[in-house]
């Protein structure tokens, strides 16, 4: 596992596009602003692209690779085509399946659970749908928030753009596989519910 995932605050800000197609996001360290990982969906197919701009826009497929800004791959977010409710797969920076999400049906503000390679649940992502706060709740206790932080009026009111403040809770250890399947979920909240 990748020492940038050890960290506890990541700042995820997506860029700006009038007529886009593709996720692509930039994750900062709010402490200082460095960028510390990208987020790209650089392997678009034509009839994806062209579903991204209809109402079908959330069962599109999606294969988003994070890296550091060297190149180095720390962990893939990847889902195919689906219908009622999606299953993402997440894999780490060798390829090898870390855990799922599955989205469970008729849930207001959106929930995921959160599953390791076995299909077990390791914690649950629970929305509100009255604001952009989400948390990542295992046993009534939380290993981490996500909420969105606002852009200003011209950015949120003309773009698409979102910006993210990750809070991993320091109670998460630094080696804990879980730790890639929380920031991996900060995409599916933007690609699966929010779209």
């Amino acid at each position: 596992m990748n020492s940038i995932l050890q960290r506890n605050t990541y700042f995820v800000k997506e860029h700006i596009g009038f007529f886009k197609a593709a996720n692509n996001f930039d994750i900062y360290s709010p402490e200082n602003q460095e960028l510390i990982m990208n987020c790209r969906e650089d392997s678009l197919g034509f009839f994806t692209k062209m579903f991204r701009f209809t109402d079908y826009k959330r069962m599109t497929p999606f294969h988003i690779e994070i890296k550091t800004p060297d190149g180095k791959k720390v962990l893939t977010v990847k889902r195919g085509v689906t219908i009622f409710r999606s299953v993402v797969e997440v894999l780490d920076e060798n390829d090898m399946l870390v855990g799922k999400f599955r989205q469970k049906f008729f849930s207001i503000g959106g929930k995921f659970a959160v599953l390791d390679t076995n299909d077990n649940e390791v914690c649950r992502l629970k929305g509100s749908w009255t604001s952009w706060d989400f948390a990542f709740v295992q046993n009534d206790r939380e290993l981490a928030r996500v909420n969105k932080k606002w852009a200003g009026i011209g950015k949120e009111l003309f773009t698409s753009a979102d910006n993210y403040m990750l809070t991993v809770n320091e109670s998460v250890p630094a080696s804990d596989p879980t730790r890639i399947l929380i920031l991996a979920a900060v995409m599916c909240i933007d690609m699966v519910l929010k779209e």
